[in-house]
């Protein structure tokens, strides 16, 4: 789990340090329950040319799981339904850490590469880089 005074150093960091290419932040759908409601997750993201190359630092928040109600129904033939209930004010927040794979030259891309504005990105683990 990372702190927001921990995420927000990392990103001062970057900037200061390598100058930030590209910064956003997005909404995404963790889970849809049984009922159509959909809950949310955000993701806020951080792009810099630092000393492997292109890199990523991804904050992602989203509700922790703190139970999970099963529906069944007693027909022959219905499904089982496995609702999640999350908690409203207890996030989970994670730091995930990419490398763009994908060469910085036009001329040497492959030709599946070379339609993807993004490349391709693996991710790396904080731990090497010497971030706990």
């Amino acid at each position: 789990m990372v702190s927001p005074n921990k995420w927000e150093q990392l990103v001062f960091l970057a900037e200061e340090k390598f100058g930030i290419d590209n910064q956003f932040s997005e909404d995404f759908v963790v889970s849809e329950n049984s009922r159509g409601e959909k809950v949310m997750g955000k993701r806020e993201a951080v792009e810099f040319e630092g000393p492997l190359g292109k890199m990523r630092l991804e904050k992602i928040t989203r509700p922790r799981v703190i139970d999970k109600k099963v529906l069944s129904r007693k027909r022959i033939g219905s499904g089982v339904t496995v609702d999640y209930i999350y908690s409203d004010d207890d996030p989970v927040v994670e730091l995930k850490i990419y490398r763009n794979r994908a060469p910085q030259n036009p001329v040497t891309r492959s030709a599946h590469n070379k339609n993807r504005e993004d490349g391709e990105w693996e991710e790396v683990s904080p731990e090497s880089m010497g971030i706990s």
